[in-house]
């Protein structure tokens, strides 16, 4: 099988993956506040769950990127399904034990697991080539397209499962879920899958070298604020609907439309980065986030609110898969586990610090400060991006 059709054959089975794995986060974010409300007396406690399952995701960054080295993507995934499937029973033995420590532990190992799917976008791009690469990547980002949907109906069907422990049912679904990803992450193919030497370990530029070129601190600056102001923003628009009169469901609504808004271009993002540029559309996703920002300045309807959750949504999209594309330029093959695992430990510890702080900032400073914030952090990326973006045109031009 030649190099291409490995690639497309892996991003069926690794979309198929996410839309199982990627279910996880809705179910935990959806669910995690109201669970720890029923758990602990705390009221300063109950979102400690999702902010949890954060810290767990960045966290284990680095432990899937040394086991995947180690022993490849595939074994590396399969075992992260197996935390997948054993942190759903933790969390349901925690609701059916009424235990707020033990549901805590549970999102915390969610955490883990969610660290080995969302390199799934990598290893879409390992066999792939030229400009399929950057399509690998934005295709098994659909997956999540799927899990917005999954994630959320399963907690309407199963949440009422067990009558004497509301919600334990969507926890074991997410157990479940992980359970099904097992058979379809056996089918997938490596090329050259093997345990390394240690020759090979030592193959490739130090990482403390790596991480010093421009253009890897710029590829992950651009991850990190994509992902961590979509994160920001995300957090406390709920609680900021709230706060402004509108109902649960309205604010619900408001989510989920958010979420189809992340996951919905990935079917032309890949195919606009082909055309225009790794740095000119994740500049695009960066001032669409910036466009959310305004809209929701502009007023305080429930219009304002929903459009500015959809714009947040598209320009994360086209933001992080540009950001994702732009590591794959930053390593050699030999260099690549430590390089992705080093990019998403800083990624998503700044999530995790962002979706520790945004319900304490909207309270101490509102919802007008968290999005004046915005404006200035883009800026602060979108410059630097295009001058990138010139100097290659320059050198393309040079070399014709």
């Amino acid at each position: 099988m030649s190099d291409q059709a490995l690639a497309r054959r892996n991003v069926m089975v690794l979309t198929a993956a996410q839309a199982l794995g990627a279910a996880a986060p809705p179910i935990i974010i959806s669910l995690g506040g109201i669970v720890g409300q029923m758990l602990t007396p705390d009221p300063t406690l109950v979102t400690l769950p999702v902010s949890l399952f954060n810290l767990g995701l960045a966290a284990g960054t680095i432990p899937a990127a040394i086991a995947m080295r180690y022993y490849g993507r595939r074994t590396g995934y399969l075992f992260g399904a197996t935390i997948g499937l054993i942190s759903g029973l933790i969390a349901t033995f925690g609701i059916v034990s009424q235990s707020f420590l033990i549901f805590c532990l549970g999102t915390f190992v969610a955490g883990f697991y969610g660290s080995y799917v969302q390199s799934y976008r990598f290893a879409a791009a390992d066999a792939a080539t030229g400009e399929f690469k950057a399509k690998a990547i934005s295709y098994v980002m659909i997956g999540g397209l799927a899990a917005a949907v999954i994630g959320p109906q399963l907690v309407i069907w199963t949440r009422d499962a067990f009558i004497t422990a509301p919600f334990a049912g969507s926890f074991l679904s997410q157990a479940a879920l992980a359970a099904l990803a097992i058979p379809v992450l056996m089918m997938l193919k490596v090329p050259r899958e093997r345990k390394p030497s240690k020759t090979d370990v030592r193959e490739g530029r130090p990482l403390s070298e790596i991480i010093k070129s421009p253009r890897f601190i710029l590829a992950v600056a651009a991850g990190m604020v994509s992902y961590a102001l979509m994160s920001f923003v995300m957090t406390a628009s709920p609680i900021a609907m709230v706060g402004c009169g509108f109902t649960v469901g309205e604010a619900a609504m408001g989510i989920q439309w958010h979420v189809l808004a992340m996951f919905g271009p990935s079917f032309f993002t890949g195919s606009l980065i082909a055309r225009f540029g790794k740095e000119t559309v994740t500049a695009v996703g960066l001032l669409l986030i910036a466009a959310s920002s305004a809209v929701a300045l502009a007023g305080l309807e429930l219009g304002n609110f929903w459009s500015s959750l959809v714009l947040l949504g598209i320009g994360w999209n086209l933001s992080f898969i540009g950001a994702t594309a732009l590591v794959t330029e930053c390593h050699t093959p030999e260099e690549r586990g430590r390089v992705q695992g080093a990019n998403d430990f800083l990624i998503f510890g700044t999530v995790a610090v962002a979706s520790f702080s945004s319900g304490t900032l909207l309270s101490a400073s509102g919802w007008e400060a968290i999005n004046w914030m915005v404006f200035p952090i883009v800026t602060a990326i979108i410059i630097p991006l295009m001058i990138q973006a010139r100097n290659k045109k320059k050198a393309r031009q040079a070399i014709a």
